[in-house]
């Protein structure tokens, strides 16, 4: 795979639309889409919050507001340091949680209690109706809702959508939407109830559902949904002659994620003390070992950079120290920092970030390039990687010098595909 040396400017030739003389259709625009999007997820808010309030009463739903949002501060932090290593956009987060909390909520209300009440109806049984809802009808419509999400981002976003991680982040945001505002229906209807029992404190309807819901469990729908995501990372992946796994996989983690939903959902059906047992025998492993997945992924995205980037330094792209410094993140964290204090204060320290997040995603894409996975703009992608680092590498490189030297006690060297090792330089805080 060749390399091109180093360059001062890239300019991107004309818009082969434009070039061809034709333009694209008015559906086709980018401002048309995204108008499109904002509306229909702000009237999904405005009629889920509708009903959400009709159901619970304004007390109640204020109620459920105030408790339903505290772990959802602790969940995106936890998804966003996820996404570290090659930060997406945060259009796609907060495009992710909107569907989860305001469309695919409303999808599911929607269809939950039509489908309930079609089945209390045909068989003249609303106990069995109600326990059938939610162990089989509720999993489907919750978990295809939520993957919607997902599919979106992965059809309209590929650039973003690269591998098990972003899968992973866009999935468990979206889920995290969702029970935001379940939580605010259940919590909020049992806030009505204990006003019309007048119970109060640890003994009240809303203590224990706060319990169940926020405190034991708040990971259960982003766990569910997660498997949706890998299956999308998996496809992410694949090649695109790969078309059958593509399909495959995503519908493969969709299955389990309506699974594990399903077997949550009806284990307070297996006795006194079954909900107790599959929390502790299946969700907590299940969560334990869905995060170590997660966190070796981030390790091995790690490791990808650090593999991949020293390709571009025998090229004359990068610093000799830079694949280290890439390769770390707390390395990284003092590159930023480094910036901030002594070359330029936040701007610096943004065209610091930016430059780790275009050198990462360039190690992707030739990782992916070296697979046969790459896709057929991988050229044209490799020059405009290469062209946003060439443009901050005047602020980005004493910062990443200085972090290699403060990282690392003795000189770091380098030999992947079979190049004669080189040590990073001595770092100078005065040579541009």
């Amino acid at each position: 795979m060749a390399i091109s040396p180093p360059y001062p400017t890239y300019s991107p030739g004309p818009d082969p639309v434009s070039r061809s003389g034709t333009h694209p259709h008015w559906w086709q625009r980018r401002w048309v889409r995204y108008g499109a999007l904002t509306t229909l997820l702000a009237l999904s808010g405005l009629v889920i919050l509708a009903l959400v309030r009709r159901q619970t009463g304004t007390e109640g739903f204020l109620v459920g507001l105030g408790l339903a949002v505290l772990p959802v501060p602790w969940l995106i932090a936890a998804f966003r340091w996820l996404d570290r290593v090659e930060p997406g956009p945060w259009r796609n987060l907060v495009f992710a949680f909107a569907w989860g909390a305001c469309a695919a909520a409303l999808i599911a209300i929607v269809a939950n209690s039509f489908a309930t009440k079609w089945i209390a109806t045909s068989t003249a049984d609303p106990a069995s109706a109600d326990t059938l809802g939610a162990t089989v009808i509720a999993p489907i419509v919750e978990e295809s809702a939520k993957a919607a999400a997902v599919l979106l981002v992965f059809l309209f976003r590929r650039r973003d959508f690269t591998g098990i991680v972003d899968g992973v982040v866009i999935a468990g945001v979206t889920a995290t939407g969702f029970a935001f505002t379940e939580n605010i229906l259940y919590l909020g209807t049992a806030f009505g109830t204990d006003q019309l029992t007048g119970d109060r404190g640890i003994a009240s309807v809303t203590a224990a559902t706060f319990f169940v819901r926020i405190v034991m469990s708040p990971f259960a729908h982003p766990l569910f949904t997660v498997l949706t995501g890998i299956g999308f990372g998996f496809a992410a992946l694949s090649t695109e002659r790969q078309h059958t796994r593509r399909v495959l996989l995503p519908l493969g983690g969709l299955l389990l994620a309506m699974s594990m939903h399903a077997f949550w959902n009806g284990s307070s059906t297996f006795g006194e003390f079954g909900f107790f047992a599959v929390y502790g025998a299946f969700m907590v492993p299940a969560f334990g070992l869905l995060t170590w997945l997660a966190i070796w992924t981030r390790q091995r995205e790690l490791r990808t950079v650090r593999e991949e980037l020293p390709a571009y330094v025998h090229a004359g792209w990068l610093g000799p120290a830079e694949p280290f410094v890439l390769g770390s993140m707390r390395a990284r964290r003092m590159a930023r920092n480094h910036a901030r204090q002594y070359l330029g204060g936040r701007p610096a320290a943004r065209a610091v970030a930016q430059y780790e997040a275009y050198a990462t995603s360039l190690a992707f894409l030739r990782h992916r390039g070296r697979r046969g996975r790459a896709e057929a703009d991988f050229v044209v992608r490799e020059r405009e990687l290469l062209a946003q680092l060439w443009q901050r590498r005047r602020c980005a490189r004493p910062a990443l010098e200085y972090a290699a030297r403060a990282s690392s006690p003795a000189p770091v060297f380098w030999e992947p595909y079979g190049y004669p090792a080189v040590p990073y330089p001595m770092y100078n805080p005065y040579r541009s």
